[in-house]
């Protein structure tokens, strides 16, 4: 049996500004960790014997997920569109914020942004999202039908607004 997978699609490069400079900021605390785990690795290294070392393995491991990061950010930044005018706002396009109303009576609100910024918590999704997807230029009244994991879900826009 093989193990290989077809490469995922690739997400939508666009960002808000907001999350673009969320992503520098990012960059900039990573770069300052690095610099406290090398010292801490170096600290390790200088202890003796490196295979039984665990706080020696801890400080590698841990310095290569911050490079792995800064490598993938480096590589993904300067692809990143910063998109923050939008044309018509009584349409759903990129980084608006779409009030909801579910089948069941339940108000919901989502805010669309790209792949690099999203937050299931805070309500945002991305634009890669099969809800945002199907929210694209609509307008408020406006129904949509919705496949989630299986099970269909119907929402009304309430309202739309941009920040």
């Amino acid at each position: 049996m093989s193990r290989w997978r077809p490469p995922s699609p690739k997400s939508t490069a666009i960002i808000t500004p907001a999350g673009y400079a969320a992503l520098e900021r990012e960059v900039k605390n990573l770069w300052a960790k690095r610099r406290i785990v090398n010292d801490a690795l170096a600290a390790a290294a200088a202890e003796g014997d490196r295979s039984e070392n665990a706080e020696y393995i801890y400080r590698k491991k841990e310095q290569a997920g911050i490079d792995r990061r800064i490598r993938y950010l480096q590589k993904r930044m300067p692809d990143l569109q910063v998109i923050s005018q939008v044309g018509n706002k009584e349409q759903v396009f990129f980084s608006a914020t779409v009030e909801l109303e579910k089948s069941n009576g339940e108000v919901v609100t989502y805010r669309i942004v790209g792949p690099d910024e999203t937050n299931t918590q805070a309500g945002d999704i991305s634009i890669d999202s099969p809800l945002a997807k199907a929210l694209l230029k609509k307008l408020i009244d406006d129904e949509v039908m919705v496949n989630i994991a299986g099970k269909e879900e119907t929402y009304a826009v309430i309202s739309i607004r941009y920040e």
